[in-house]
């Protein structure tokens, strides 16, 4: 019962800080909806994807069983691992971002952030979608959970590149030396 009520817990509670934050923005004239990088369809597609894909792992954790296969119990723990880390990545990344977080690339001015979190990595929150994405993928062990999921990265990479694009354009020198010295997603030790 704690693990269902925990697994419940983190997606419904980024969701109220993702709308209700949604719900200041507009208070203050702010639309937390930019401007999609990508073709349209493909970028909401994948953004709501995410929403089945943490609808899955939910369900499953209350017993009702999508799995087509009994789940090891290795993969059951690291799945939960990797959940509660993507979901500390996208709360932290989502308050570090405060006025500058947007759904797609901000039409008005926003400040470059590289602090908190994004002084390790470029993409935090995109770092913990994608955990979270593992996470429903390993805990079900679902062949559409898992296509589902892939897609989802598939298309936020390319939502990342586009992004890239734009803050080159908007930020210019402070983003390209910013781009040099961070890493898009992990960062790695090299020899």
């Amino acid at each position: 019962m704690f693990e269902a009520v925990a697994v419940t817990i983190l997606p419904l509670g980024f969701l109220v800080v993702l709308f209700g934050g949604g719900a200041l923005f507009l208070k203050r004239n702010i639309a937390q909806d930019g401007k999609a990088p990508i073709n349209r369809t493909l970028f909401y597609a994948s953004k709501y994807s995410i929403l089945v894909i943490w609808a899955a792992m939910v369900v499953q954790s209350w017993g009702i069983g999508i799995s087509v296969t009994e789940v090891p119990r290795p993969l059951h723990i690291i799945a939960l691992g990797l959940w509660v880390f993507g979901f500390v990545l996208l709360y932290a990344g989502r308050f570090t971002m405060a006025d500058s977080f947007r759904l797609g690339t901000p039409e008005e001015e926003t400040r470059l952030k590289t602090d908190g979190l994004f002084r390790f990595s470029r993409n935090p929150m995109y770092i913990g979608m994608y955990a979270t994405v593992a996470a429903s993928a390993l805990y079900t062990l679902n062949p559409v959970v898992i296509l589902t999921g892939a897609f989802i990265i598939a298309i936020h990479h390319r939502i990342v590149l586009a992004e890239e694009r734009h803050l080159q354009g908007v930020f210019g020198r402070d983003y390209a030396e910013y781009r040099s010295s961070v890493p898009r997603y992990i960062p790695l030790p090299l020899s």
